[in-house]
């Protein structure tokens, strides 16, 4: 059975709103959540920036299912400080807590002011945050000098099993970078054709038998059209398309670049549905890709009736 999650979005709530909706989410049957990690959002319509880490151990606390994050060490997130937080919450909510670390957007990690470099780069740089977070994870004395610098770091404070690092990728090229090294992958869409060979590239790059997370960006609401507006309003940046959502600094910047996104565009982006019935269709056809868990992220304001709706006719259905 393909497990579904609920996607907290920090962009467009405010962090008092998004514990409740995981609280909620936890009530009417979802199976476990996941979060966002932005400094900014992705529009000024949007207008929240929660910070993810402190909430992430409110929701543990508040809630009793699994949480998982995604989050770019090696920018305005120093890799021995994030894999600190992450053990913490791993050593407080033991087995309840993921973690995904991908190469980051420029929106949320160019604020600290320092280049921000072409994807090859962002990879390499990732790599070795990586490392860095295995091997203190593992209970060394990490010195680590390269694209970043660690000097005589010790995790003192940790879980008695590691937490598991998952990788982000948005290409094939990506999730075949991070099967060498990640514990699992954690992908976004909702067409099967156009996921499966991401997650095949991941297996064959050394993931095999591990688990796979994608993100569904949904926009449900009471009619397609209504679904359709709320998708462009709050969503248009996902189907700008290109390296643009890697690039972008300012909230601003996507407002202008989405002024091009048609309804037809932000429908690969997103299911745009009136349908529950869609939403359980979808879902059940990542199951021959061997997905395990569907986070749902509905883009709409409306998430308080879309968790009460997945609670009554999608997860019973599945």
């Amino acid at each position: 059975m393909v497990r579904v999650g609920y996607h907290a979005s920090h962009e467009q709530f405010t962090p008092a709103d998004l514990l409740q909706f995981v609280r909620l989410a936890e009530s009417a049957g979802f199976h476990e959540a996941k979060s966002s990690d932005h400094f900014h959002a992705w529009s000024e319509r949007q207008g929240q920036s929660g910070h993810a880490w402190p909430w992430l151990g409110a929701a543990l606390e508040a809630t009793q299912f699994r949480l998982g994050v995604i989050s770019a060490p090696g920018y305005r997130y120093h890799p021995a400080v994030l894999a600190q937080a992450a053990a913490t919450l791993g050593q407080m909510y033991p087995s309840r807590f993921w973690l995904a670390l991908g190469s980051g957007e420029a929106i949320n990690e160019s604020i600290t002011g320092g280049y921000w470099p072409d994807k090859a780069e962002r990879n390499e740089r990732l790599r070795e945050c990586v490392e860095v977070t295995r091997r203190l994870f593992a209970d060394e004395v990490v010195t680590h000098r390269g694209r970043v610098t660690v000097v005589e770091a010790r995790l003192y404070s940790r879980p008695t099993l590691p937490v598991p690092i998952f990788g982000a990728a948005m290409t094939e090229q990506t999730a075949s970078f991070v099967g060498s090294w990640a514990d699992g992958l954690l992908i976004s869409g909702h067409e099967p054709k156009a996921v499966a060979p991401l997650v095949a590239a991941f297996r064959q790059a050394g993931g095999e038998g591990k688990p796979v997370h994608l993100q569904m960006a949904v926009s449900l609401a009471s009619s397609d059209r209504k679904a359709e507006e709320e998708a462009l309003d709050q969503w248009s940046a996902a189907a700008i398309g290109g390296d643009v959502n890697l690039d972008l600094r300012r909230p601003a910047d996507f407002d202008l670049a989405a002024r091009t996104v048609s309804p037809n565009d932000v429908r690969k982006a997103v299911l745009v549905t009136s349908s529950t019935n869609e939403i359980v269709e979808t879902i059940a056809s990542f199951a021959d890709l061997s997905v395990d868990v569907v986070h749902l992220h509905q883009v709409g304001r409306s998430q308080v009736e879309f968790i009460k709706r997945v609670g009554t006719d999608v997860l019973p259905a599945l």
